[in-house]
């Protein structure tokens, strides 16, 4: 931020001794980070440790008014602004050089009502706290797969979770929202209310403004569901791909079936397949028999866990610190061809942490017609996507070069579709894949809501006007 550029223009000539920075001090009831202060250094990081960036200033807002406070201020003094909940985009982009981080972290207010279930959230929760304070009441609405990603851009990209299949997206579960718009007002949209923004949000990401808190509709989950999981040798990887999309074809609603490409602790090579039956756990058991049964695993477990222990299995696998790297695609089906390319390439990963994974979506989510939300890509079956995990710098470019391979290599079986969350630094044409037929639409509510592309810092909706 250049110092020289923070003059008065925001404080008015009635102060002509206030530094702009003073001035958005004294409005804040939260806290700002600046470079040089104790915290900064800590502040400035992401889940994503190789993301390495210098923002000018961290506002930690404290409340929706803080957010207009810096919102208006950021305008005003023309500073880019990127807004970060949990911080796990992939490619960095909740934090920034130069200009100003909207940290929302620690606005965690969160009241659910039992009876109507439905909870209304603010933008700081994560996943785990979201769940926690949810199934103290015995419910749920579908939720991501790491338990410190914030729920404001799980939501807005969309929304995967083991029981999107049942009860669809995140976003489809969404009622309403409370939105700091690019002017600094406050608004609030829902199917009755600014139905257009309403309609932009649930998958088009922090476009359109920064969602200050979130209402969700939610179902009756748990506590225990029932969980398989099975693992086979890599030379028996082939059969049990093929197996594993003929089983999820036919898979009911209630049951989500993911699977990974993986490395042992030994170090040998294997194919992980893990299934979550959302219903009763007594009606999940002959549903999910095919898969503790089918070939010759190496390990197998079928057993009633927790909701919540559901939810933080995969935690483990993700810490923050650790260096990330992914791209992604949507699959219609897992080909011969697809099967045969991953795993020529998957055994090359430089790390042995690296992952190739399938996350099955369809059920609930492929029967909202694809212009009821943002959300365009309904009909895929699977997300799939090479996930590079290391921790050496020096490591980067070959890590990051596998991934690229192995993404180009399927990239002829895919739908050309992707997923807006797993998107990273990657550049409009796969954001216009991201929406599809509705990108044009987006952009018209970008002209609206946002017609200056305040709101850059994201997969961008550019506007026209």
């Amino acid at each position: 931020m250049d110092q020289k550029r923070l003059t008065d223009s925001v404080s008015g000539k009635s102060r002509p001794a206030m530094s702009a920075l003073d001035w958005l001090r004294h409005k804040l009831s939260g806290e700002l980070v600046l470079p040089g202060g104790r915290t900064y250094e800590e502040a400035r990081k992401v889940w994503n440790g190789a993301i390495d960036k210098r923002p000018a200033a961290i506002v930690y807002c404290a409340n929706a008014d803080d957010v207009i406070q810096t919102v208006t201020f950021a305008r005003t003094t023309n500073n880019p602004v990127a807004v970060r909940s949990g911080g796990h985009n992939v490619a960095g982009l909740s934090v920034c050089d130069d200009g100003i981080v909207i940290d929302l972290s620690r606005m965690k207010a969160i009241e659910v009502d039992p009876v109507r279930r439905v909870v209304r959230a603010e933008a700081g929760l994560s996943l785990g706290e979201f769940d926690a304070a949810t199934q103290a009441h015995g419910l749920a609405t579908t939720m991501g797969v790491n338990g410190d990603t914030g729920i404001a851009g799980l939501t807005l990209g969309g929304g995967f979770g083991k029981l999107g299949r049942k009860y669809g997206l995140t976003c489809d579960n969404l009622i309403a929202a409370d939105v700091v718009t690019a002017d600094g007002r406050m608004v609030r949209a829902s199917a009755s209310e600014n139905p257009d923004l309403f309609w932009g949000l649930r998958g088009g990401g922090g476009n359109f403004g920064i969602v200050t808190a979130f209402e969700y509709q939610l179902h009756a989950v748990g506590p225990g569901l029932l969980v398989g999981s099975v693992l086979h040798r890599y030379d028996h990887a082939r059969g049990a791909m093929k197996f594993y999309h003929e089983f999820c074809r036919r898979a009911p609603d209630e049951l989500s079936v993911d699977a990974a490409l993986v490395s042992l602790p030994t170090g040998e090579r294997a194919f992980s397949i893990s299934a979550c039956h959302a219903g009763r756990p007594e009606a999940g058991e002959d549903i999910i028999a095919p898969l503790m049964k089918f070939g010759s695993p190496i390990d197998s477990n079928l057993a009633i866990r927790p909701y919540l222990e559901i939810q933080s299995a995969g935690d483990s696998l993700f810490p923050r610190g650790r260096r990330y790297y992914w791209k992604a695609q949507f699959l219609g089906e897992i080909s011969d061809g697809a099967i045969d390319a991953l795993l020529e390439i998957y055994p090359k990963a430089p790390s042995p942490s690296a992952l190739l994974v399938f996350q099955q979506v369809g059920g609930a989510i492929a029967r909202v017609p694809p212009s009821a939300s943002t959300y365009a890509n309904r009909h895929a079956q699977y997300d799939c996507f090479p996930l590079a995990i290391w921790d050496d710098p020096a490591d980067d470019e070959a890590n990051i070069r596998w991934a690229r391979e192995l993404w180009s290599a399927i990239s002829p079986y895919s739908t050309g579709g992707v997923y807006a969350n797993n998107l990273g630094d990657e550049g409009e044409d796969r954001v216009r894949a991201a929406y599809g037929e509705n990108h044009a639409r987006l952009v018209a509510l970008k002209n609206k809501y946002d017609p200056s592309n305040f709101f850059r810092l994201n997969q961008n909706i550019r506007p026209t006007v």
